[in-house]
């Protein structure tokens, strides 16, 4: 078992009556303000947003993550919420915000499954065998990445369900029924007939106001429910296929222990409607006063969509691009929102649904009423890139520079490569790799091909044990994910969006090279937002907004409005216009699409010439 992570110490304050010492609080003593909740898989993040969109309140808290055995990872909503509550109120005193000026707050957090006893509201141990609480440290969160439901998986894919149509055609296993199924084939039966089920986000909004509100996010992306009135569906959960795959007991009383019936006994919401408000609990935990409103919550990429795809982008320092001057919903439909960090998510918007293989959705009302999302991928894009530049020879080396010059490895390299470039007198860095073909699904593949058994290739390997030699494979990796993300737009495109744009988020942005690959490759512009590392909290901020202007009928201002209204001028890395470097990145493209094709082939053709053999 991987060793424990104890918690941490909540640090204690009273709520502060100071004003906030950013300058427009003082010119504004009654400016409103929001908080945004991230919660990723390693930290909890807190945002403090005030009403002209700016963050002026920041801080995060690491997570407790268990590895009880290989391919399991689990968390607790108690350590995650102490996290977040030492979060908000250290991003509350950097600038000691008043809370009576919080008006609204917005969650968001990984898709991963949190349970919960139905009798006591108290979480449920997801260790088994024994399925008990005696370390005494809740871990009732099964993470996104935990792998542990393999048989049930692949159980639920052989049902051929139409729902199956909603998430790619397969039902990942880093979605929720497969390992709701797995906890009944593993857990006493007496204790899975006590146990309610979460969305992570939903079990948050669940903590904070003590209501059972689920999100359509939630629902809809990762746990197989169908809108009421999508091919015919009536309930949005589907009895038929719950019975097959052997999870019948959870029909009973209108599904209520996954969240109910929506207007019958249970209440769904889309992005930002308010769930409730702030509990007297959960304000005290905080450190805030009661009341204020919640809104519904959303997965974690989904909050990197809210926060980028409603910038208006700068041409330069003052003037603003004529295409974005003037933000309307439909332009969202032309963005696409990539969300990159150890993986990168690739979320677009249509108004009509539009079916992709290999790409989950299209989902509907998880973002904006009576409009469809649908989410492609790459399983890992920071990670390759990290596994790849340690795993080389001259890594060492290349870190010791790095540290050296007081700088990142990642900025080293591309100064290296600069350098490389001058030396050979190149017309540019991709050049200097244009014998050097690397495939890197060393993680398997999410999008396009949804495969998780994919693997990575090179093509024109030496023996360079180099620093030259690190600095090529580490562009090639960058190559790699550029090119990737042509192929994953190309799909979606091809079946019916009109991708036109590429709106990026997260610290991957700070690569230049690496945005101008994507820029060039996609032959398309990519924006880069004003809060690089925190677009994703940002966005949560906007949901509490949202939630905030609910009015006594219930009403509350378009999200995408909000996105307008608080959303920040990013900057354009425009699509190059060197035809030769447009030539040499189109015939890397098709080598590509044969590397990835070629290897499905060589697979199955040995498959089928060792069919047979005893292992």
């Amino acid at each position: 078992m991987a060793g424990q992570m104890p918690f941490r110490s909540q640090q204690q304050r009273k709520p502060s009556r100071q004003l906030s010492t950013d300058p427009r609080n003082e010119l504004h003593p009654h400016m409103d303000h929001y908080i945004g909740i991230d919660v990723g898989t390693g930290s909890a993040r807190a945002c403090i947003m005030n009403d002209q969109g700016d963050i002026v309140g920041l801080a995060s808290e690491t997570i407790g993550l268990w590895q009880p055995q290989t391919g399991y990872y689990e968390q607790s909503t108690t350590d995650i919420w102490r996290c977040i509550c030492t979060s908000i109120r250290r991003a509350m005193d950097q600038h000691n915000i008043d809370g009576d000026t919080i008006r609204g707050i917005g969650f968001d957090a990984t898709c991963s499954l949190a349970v919960f006893s139905e009798d006591t509201d108290e979480p449920v141990n997801v260790t088994g065998p024994d399925f008990d609480n005696r370390d005494g440290l809740d871990r009732n969160v099964i993470l996104w990445l935990d792998h542990r439901p393999v048989e049930e998986t692949i159980k639920i894919n052989a049902t051929n369900h139409n729902l199956l149509r909603y998430v790619g055609g397969k039902m990942s296993i880093e979605m929720e029924i497969p390992k709701v199924l797995w906890l009944k084939n593993n857990m006493p039966k007496e204790l899975f007939d006590r146990c309610k089920f979460y969305d992570l986000t939903d079990a948050l909004t669940h903590m904070a106001t003590g209501g059972e509100t689920r999100s359509f996010c939630s629902v809809v992306c990762k746990q197989g429910f169908v809108p009421v009135g999508v091919d015919g569906s009536v309930k949005g959960w589907q009895e038929d296929f719950l019975t097959d795959i052997g999870l019948k007991d959870l029909c009973e009383d209108n599904f209520k222990r996954m969240g109910g019936v929506d207007g019958v006994n249970g209440k769904y919401l889309t992005a930002g409607e308010l769930v409730g408000t702030l509990s007297e609990r959960a304000a005290q935990d905080m450190g805030l006063p009661p009341g204020i409103a919640i809104g519904s919550g959303v997965i974690d990429a989904y909050a990197g969509w809210i926060g980028t795809v409603g910038a208006k982008v700068k041409l330069s320092s003052n003037e603003l691009d004529p295409d974005h001057a003037k933000n309307d919903v439909s332009q969202a439909f032309t963005r696409l929102a990539a969300v990159a960090g150890t993986s990168t998510c690739h979320l677009a918007m249509s108004e009509k649904p539009v079916f992709v293989n290999g790409v989950w959705g299209p989902y509907r009302d998880v973002l904006l009423p009576d409009y469809w999302m649908a989410e492609g991928g790459q399983s890992a894009t920071g990670e390759l890139l990290r596994h790849v530049i340690e795993t080389h020879p001259a890594f060492n080396e290349a870190h010791s520079v790095a540290e050296t010059f007081n700088t990142n490895i990642y900025d080293y390299l591309n100064e290296h490569l600069r350098e490389m470039r001058e030396k050979e007198n190149a017309p540019n860095v991709s050049w200097l790799g244009r014998h050097f073909f690397f495939y890197g699904d060393l993680f398997g593949n999410r999008s396009p091909v949804a495969d998780p058994n994919m693997k990575g290739s090179v093509i024109g390997l030496s023996s360079d044990k180099s620093l030259d030699g690190l600095a090529l494979y580490y562009y090639a990796t960058m190559e790699f994910i550029a090119l990737q993300t042509h192929q994953i737009v190309d799909a979606m495109n091809k079946s019916g969006h009109v991708i036109s744009s590429i709106f990026m988020s997260g610290s991957q942005c700070q690569n230049s090279i690496l945005m101008d690959l994507i820029a060039a490759a996609c032959d398309m512009p990519v924006l880069i937002p004003r809060y690089v590392h925190a677009a994703v909290v940002h966005g949560a901020a906007m949901l509490g907004a949202k939630a905030a202007s609910t009015n006594k009928e219930g009403k509350s201002e378009p999200l995408w409005n909000i996105m307008d209204r608080y959303s920040k001028a990013g900057k354009m890395v425009k699509p190059t216009t060197d035809e030769n470097l447009k030539k040499l990145l189109k015939a890397k493209y098709k080598v590509f699409l044969e590397q990835c094709v070629d290897q499905q082939r060589y697979r199955k053709e040995v498959d089928e010439a060792v069919t047979g053999w005893q292992k």
